[in-house]
């Protein structure tokens, strides 16, 4: 079970999940992965029960008419909708697979959750310990006092301190804004310069779906600082979201990361 407030599994998983039955021949299965552009393998049910998992690799070299229960993984690790996101994270990274079948607590099958799912889940995660960390590296190198505040930001006001955002992640980010499960950004308010210090991802996601403001950690300054990331901001000439490139020829770095975690 997750803690109050925390995210679960139930928050990231698809609930409409395509599969299999037991009865079901290698034939048919091989034939709906070959004319299906998404998926590699699929849940074994029977009625909702989830009997195994059944992959493309399990159908090799097997006759067409071998039924899948005696070809497929019955062995196979689940996830319960009140797990913690984090949790199923771990598990699914650390085993490598791809997608991970969410079952209740009679066995039955209630969604799937993927790797790219708790990618997503783990990317850009505001928490107030990345902010109290924020504020105190302000006030040890600049010698401020700084403050927290909690408000409704514009999009417009905000000045970018990234110049690139990955398309592949910014699904992801839209899938959550949909939802109402994004994270607040987090701002510096350096005089009244509103220096976007995490979200990129989020508020070019918001752009594309015309919202106008968004939820912020605001860390106020109590006097005007001349910060490194506001230079850096100046020497990319970014001075608005759209100056943000959206990258769509490579992976969000902790994509590729677990890409070789599980060569």
């Amino acid at each position: 079970m997750v803690e109050e407030g925390a995210l679960s599994v139930k928050d990231y998983m698809t609930r409409e999940v395509d599969t299999v039955s037991p009865d079901d021949t290698v034939g048919d299965v091989a034939a709906k992965i070959a004319g299906s552009t998404e998926h590699s393998g699929f849940p074994v049910c029977d009625g909702r029960h989830v009997e195994g998992f059944v992959s493309a690799r399990d159908l090799l070299q097997e006759p067409d008419a071998e039924p899948i229960f005696k070809v497929m993984s019955d062995d196979l690790l689940v996830a319960h909708p009140d797990m913690n996101i984090d949790d199923a994270a771990r598990v699914i990274l650390r085993s490598g697979i791809q997608k991970l079948p969410v079952v209740d607590d009679a066995g039955n099958l209630v969604g799937i959750i993927s790797n790219a799912d708790v990618i997503r889940s783990q990317i850009e995660r505001a928490t107030p310990g990345k902010v109290d960390n924020l504020m105190q590296t302000l006030e040890n190198i600049h010698g401020v006092a700084v403050s927290q505040e909690r408000r409704e930001v514009p999009l417009a006001d905000l000045t970018p301190t990234q110049a690139k955002v990955y398309a592949d992640e910014l699904e992801g980010r839209r899938y959550e804004l949909e939802r109402r499960l994004a994270e607040p950004l987090v701002v510096i308010d350096n005089d009244g310069d509103l220096l976007l210090a995490d979200g990129h991802h989020r508020v070019k996601a918001a752009a594309r779906l015309d919202i106008e403001s968004m939820d912020a950690y605001v860390i106020v300054l109590s006097q005007p600082v001349d910060l490194g990331m506001a230079k850096t901001a100046e020497k990319e000439n970014l001075s608005s979201i759209d100056d943000i490139d959206v990258v769509d020829y490579a992976h969000h770095p902790l994509v590729q990361k677990t890409h070789r975690l599980r060569d």
